[in-house]
């Protein structure tokens, strides 16, 4: 870190952050060293309260307005759809200033369509159950007034919310933009983000520093905005300018998505930039906003994988049940006593988990086992051993993982904390691999880059498969790991 600081001009009431805040790390190396996997996601803006008020907001309406003759399972799928329509709008995305009104054009759109395909199913269906014009608007205006109470009331908690507990927060900028949404953070503490830290390139310290204000740390380097996140929690980084438009600036994007941070873009009048996302309109005290995305925030996309690897995991677990006896019987009897082979690898945004395999190699000792990298080749592997490797079959207790919520079916290869730390510092983009959950088979996997191979070319279709992430893409990925089974490709 610089000796340098930089003041927030207008922040008289703010509680400074000395740059002696941001320690050094507590032990060397580099991706190793993503521990701040271990916070919990960001708190403010998770979609549950709203999704609660979108779904009972329907219920209750179908209660006051329709027969009691109506069918309950009608009513459940209008509930869903609406919820759908909603997400697929963007109304539960985070946004620095939510607004009921903002949200009032969408909101009774969204709610008229389902009314007038559920007036039109009934006409056709039953009749005797439809309803005209009149209903379908009292019933679709009652529900629209409910949702913007109930939304309304979890805007407010929010806001409250953020005041008593702000995220910390990184502006990545410099000059006057910087200072002044610094300024704007500081003195505004509703928006949930407190600045513990200014990003700016070397030798530009001065640009952002001002003359009458709280010092903040100037960041300089990538190892500096590594270690601010890890040791002061940061959540969140405000960009005053378009990443891919500022020296080093898709580095620091990548660097601080594969730290899990939200990053937002933040600019003035006059800067032209890309619509907000889901076309509605977001600012900081003024200033444009709008979320910077990596292809890894789709909280309901991911939510729909994690859903489906549970699922498959435990068919999985029940279907392979007699294979996996037979793989422990033959280790058992080939290898002796310890069947499971217990190792630590690193997961989403650098968590440490235990995985789990079949053992085909008894190593040395603990030091072997968590610095050596391929044994393929080792003479102490048995027949049952080599078969296992051969056949992926000693991959089958990572089913366990994942139903653990360890691993996903699909995602990169997690490795061990020594090569991580290792392939960090010399592959970029390695780092940024953790973005996502850590998976039993991925792209690279199934595109022949698995056991001694170049890491930079996994590194680059594990980051691809992140920024083009897809449901579909899961299920190609596993029809060709499938496939590839019957070829004994193992490592």
């Amino acid at each position: 870190m610089t000796m340098e600081s930089a003041p927030v001009p207008g922040s008289g009431q703010a509680t400074a952050v000395q740059a002696h805040t941001v320690h050094p790390p507590r032990r060397g190396g580099g991706g190793a060293q993503a521990r701040p996997g271990r916070r919990r996601a960001v708190r403010y803006g998770r979609p549950a309260p709203l999704l609660c008020v979108d779904a009972l907001a329907p219920a209750v309406t179908f209660a006051l307005v329709v027969p009691v003759a109506w069918p309950w399972l009608l009513m459940a799928v209008q509930v869903v759809a609406q919820v759908l329509l909603f997400a697929r709008r963007g109304l539960y995305r985070m946004r620095l200033s939510p607004s009921v009104l903002s949200d009032l054009p969408a909101l009774l759109g969204l709610t008229l369509l389902p009314w007038y395909v559920t007036m039109e199913v009934l006409d056709v269906w039953a009749p005797q159950q439809g309803f005209g014009w009149a209903v379908l608007a009292y019933g679709a205006g009652t529900q629209t007034a409910l949702t913007c109470v109930g939304r309304a009331a979890v805007y407010r908690v929010r806001r409250r919310t953020a005041v008593r507990s702000p995220q910390s927060t990184l502006v990545v900028g410099q000059g006057a933009p910087a200072r002044q949404v610094t300024a704007a953070l500081h003195d505004h503490p509703a928006y949930g983000l407190r600045p513990v830290g200014l990003v700016a390139a070397a030798g530009d310290e001065q640009r952002v520093a001002g003359a009458d204000a709280v010092p903040l740390p100037v960041l300089t380097s990538h190892q500096e905005v590594g270690r601010a996140v890890v040791q002061n929690s940061v959540r969140h980084a405000v960009f005053t300018a378009p990443p891919e438009a500022t020296p080093d600036g898709a580095a620091l994007f990548t660097l601080l998505a594969g730290h899990g941070c939200r990053m937002w873009l933040i600019t003035g009048p006059g800067t032209v930039a890309a619509p907000p996302a889901g076309g509605r309109p977001d600012h900081l005290w003024g200033f444009t906003a709008q979320p910077l995305r990596d292809g890894t925030d789709r909280p309901l996309g991911h939510g729909v994988k994690r859903a489906v690897d549970a699922v498959l995991a435990a068919v999985g677990l029940v279907v392979a049940a007699p294979v996996m006896a037979a793989c422990a019987l033959a280790v058992r009897l080939s290898d002796g006593p310890g069947v499971i082979f217990r190792q630590e690898r690193v997961g989403r945004h650098g968590r440490p988990f235990v995985l789990l395999k079949f053992r085909t190699l008894r190593p040395a000792d603990v030091q072997e086992s968590a610095t050596r990298w391929n044994v393929a080749s080792d003479g102490r592997l048995s027949r049952v051993g080599r078969m296992l490797r051969r056949t992926s079959l000693d991959e089958l207790p990572q089913l366990w993982n994942v139903l653990r919520g360890d691993m996903s079916m699909v995602g990169p290869r997690p490795e061990r904390p020594f090569f991580v730390a290792q392939f960090s510092r010399s592959h970029p983009g390695y780092q940024a691999r953790h973005r996502m959950p850590v998976g039993i088979t991925g792209l690279a996997q199934v595109n022949g880059l698995r056991g001694d191979t170049s890491i930079e070319e996994r590194a680059r279709f594990d980051n691809h498969y992140i920024e083009t992430w897809s449901l579909w893409q899961d299920a190609c990925v596993l029809a060709r790991t499938a496939g590839s089974l019957f070829r004994l490709g193992g490592s």
